[in-house]
Order: structure tokens, then C-alpha cells, then sequence
């Protein structure tokens, strides 16, 4: 199931399309650097993130 959680660098929502991937509501691919953090694939900017956990922790 997608996990949703929010960008507050860029002050988008985004949308986990895999388990260390995401698509933000600009379309800017995602990737899982740390429960709070994320990198942005495009430009290589490290975005401060609402919680994406893990599966495991569900």
C-alpha cells in the first residue's frame, strides 16, 4: 500500500511507489535517504520529510 507524507522543503505531498522510492505531487521522483529524510533524484537536494517508516514497522 502507498505511504503519503510531506516534503516540507518543497511544501509538496508525496507518494511512495516502492519501498525507497516516491513521486511527489510536482512529479519529482523521490528517493529514501532515512525516515525523515529523502533525496530529490532530479537535482540531488536532501529534503526534510514527515515520517516514511518501513513496511516492518507497521
Amino acid at each position: 500500500m502507498p505511504k503519503h507524507f510531506f516534503d516540507y522543503d518543497d511544501g509538496d505531498f508525496a507518494m511512495s511507489i516502492s519501498d525507497n522510492m516516491a513521486m511527489d505531487s510536482d512529479g519529482d521522483i523521490m528517493m529514501r535517504m532515512g525516515d525523515h529524510m529523502a533525496m530529490d533524484m532530479d537535482t540531488g537536494d536532501i529534503h526534510m520529510i514527515s515520517s516514511w517508516s518501513d513496511d516492518d514497522e507497521e
